[in-house]
């Protein structure tokens, strides 16, 4: 299986946060390729600059190669799908995310319920 890792599961995973259950965790690691997308980067960046997260940039960068993943760049194709959504969800960044995953394709993993009603793609953890 091909995932892509929503930005809180992603931080969940590089903090070892207890709220990412064990078959959440088993998920993750039997995927044959985890993504994180350069969508979640920019998220927690304006995060960041907001005060709204305390983690290093540096940190969360280096993070994915160290966990074994894979970085996924917004794409022109990418881009394009988010006009095809239906308008379920005003999260820019999850809209996006979302728009990967049916591109690609790739399994969204998510703790946002909403999320759930764009597309089979689209797994809660």
């Amino acid at each position: 299986m091909r995932i892509l890792l929503d930005t809180q599961i992603f931080l969940w995973v590089i903090n070892d946060d207890q709220r990412l259950s064990k078959k959440s965790r088993s998920i993750i690691l039997d995927a044959h390729e985890t993504y994180v997308s350069s969508a979640s980067i920019w998220e927690a960046a304006i995060k960041i600059k907001m005060g709204k997260l305390n983690i290093q940039m540096e940190k969360l960068v280096n993070s994915i190669k160290e966990s074994g993943f894979l970085e996924l760049a917004i794409t022109t194709t990418h881009a394009a799908m988010v006009a095809s959504l239906p308008d379920l969800h005003r999260d820019l960044f999850d809209r996006i995310l979302v728009a990967q995953a049916m591109s690609e394709p790739l399994r969204l993993l998510t703790v946002d319920k909403m999320l759930a009603r764009y597309s089979d793609l689209v797994d809660m953890i």
